[in-house]
């Protein structure tokens, strides 16, 4: 078989022209591609956040959650709850046993006296009952520190940032303060 199409231009044209065809149907077919996803609405039942990719530390814009087959779960009560409440909401995801990451959420249990702030220490194992904010904001190592902007804030699309590794508690601090801040940005002249 492999003498013949060596030898006959014929079957060589016909075989590229198969493959042509094959990789037309499989790319404009939808078999590899995203096409036909749609949005949901932001009023689902249990859970209205959801956060998209940000690179670290800056704000990212959230889109409202998806449904259908494929979508995250909703998020746990307490989480939406705090949102709809107008709180920060600080989630942390830790794994159980890491130095860095005890010392994280040590300093995420000192914002208690801040008020409208909601904190949250996330076992590594329990990040799927998160999908929602962890996909979207693209946690991809713990420990993570990922802040969500208040519902007063972000004029009722939630925004995101999200901090990788050791924080101090200045840096917690910070971060919900930046989460907070509802004023304009000045350029940077030097």
């Amino acid at each position: 078989m492999r003498e013949k199409l060596n030898e006959n231009p014929l079957a060589q044209a016909a075989l590229v022209g198969v493959l042509l065809i094959a990789a037309a149907v499989f790319l404009l077919g939808g078999g590899g591609g995203k096409g036909g996803e749609e949005e949901g609405s932001a009023e689902g039942a249990g859970g209205s956040v959801t956060v998209s990719a940000a690179t670290a530390g800056s704000p990212t814009q959230l889109p409202p959650p998806s449904t259908g087959v494929g979508a995250p779960p909703s998020l746990p009560q307490a989480v939406t709850s705090a949102y709809e409440a107008g709180d920060t909401v600080v989630l942390l995801f830790v794994r159980d046993g890491g130095i860095d990451d005890r010392r994280v959420a040590d300093a995420v249990r000192q914002l208690s006296s801040m008020s409208r702030v909601a904190t949250f220490v996330v076992p590594a194992n329990k990040i799927s009952r998160y999908a929602a904010i962890a996909q979207g904001a693209d946690v991809n190592r713990v420990p993570a520190l990922v802040v969500l902007s208040s519902k007063g804030v972000d004029s009722g699309v939630p925004q995101a940032s999200v901090h990788y590794g050791y924080q101090s508690f200045q840096s917690v601090e910070q971060a919900v303060i930046d989460a907070g801040y509802k004023g304009g940005t000045l350029p940077y002249h030097p």
